[in-house]
């Protein structure tokens, strides 16, 4: 068994804590990084990103005298406009990147980890439906650990990280409320799992490890929160095959 990593599936609530976790173990030496948290030099796939370019796009169409396609204009950014099947056109990117980027590389996972990072409210299908959508051969190199904290706390930290004005940061975004409602209020993922903080999700005969890490309270920079993750990554590393 490989000591670090394939894949991670990291999920949970916008504003739960995914980018801080992202932030933390970017900044935690190597050698340490793999030892608590099993994770080797890190590589992030991150639908926001593809989500933004469409709604850019939409910019540029607009200027042409279009109408925009995806999205309409917010202070915060953009609020998406249309149904589920442009997220589900991200889970297909998913597959793409993992495929071309890493996947075809000889060697690639001996010393790397992919992290793949989404949310999904029930509202577009949940994760049970994002799941469906990535290919076998990523699914089964790929463990699941989704961020836990409750709607409130969401839109508690989505304000805060946001009022911290950390411009130029991963961490300085924020959500319009009605993005935050789409993606947070209700979700899937207690359901899919039973209630249970570990195991497997079955996606077509694939058993894929979960790991549900409570994150509230928060905690800042220190050993509670090295212990936090390091409990939660172990216990995932333990599950998988």
């Amino acid at each position: 068994m490989s000591e670090t990593f394939d894949h991670i599936i990291l999920n949970g609530r916008p504003g739960g804590g995914k980018s801080e976790l992202i932030d933390f173990i970017k900044k935690t030496p190597l050698e340490k990084r793999c030892e608590l948290f099993h994770i080797g030099e890190m590589v992030e796939e991150d639908d926001f990103v593809w989500l933004w370019e469409k709604f850019v796009e939409d910019d540029l169409w607009e200027s042409l005298g279009e109408k925009r396609i995806y999205s309409r204009t917010h202070e915060f950014g953009y609020v998406q406009t249309t149904d589920d099947r442009l997220l589900d056109l991200c889970m297909k990117k998913f597959n793409v990147a993992v495929h071309e980027k890493y996947m075809k590389k000889p060697g690639f996972y001996d010393d790397h980890t992919v992290l793949l990072e989404f949310a999904r409210g029930k509202f577009d299908g949940g994760y049970r439906h994002a799941y469906e959508l990535l290919d076998d051969d990523i699914l089964k190199r790929s463990a699941i650990l989704y961020i836990n904290v409750s709607y409130a706390e969401s839109r508690r930290k989505n304000e805060a990280r946001y009022q911290e004005a950390l411009k130029g940061s991963i961490l300085a975004h924020k959500l319009p409320d009605e993005s935050l409602e789409r993606f947070s209020s209700e979700t899937d993922f207690e359901e899919l799992t039973g209630g249970r903080e570990s195991g497997f999700i079955e996606v077509r005969g694939i058993k894929i490890p979960f790991v549900s890490m409570n994150n509230e309270p928060e905690l800042k920079d220190g050993p509670e929160l090295d212990a936090r993750y390091s409990h939660a990554l172990t216990t995932l590393k333990n599950l998988v095959k």
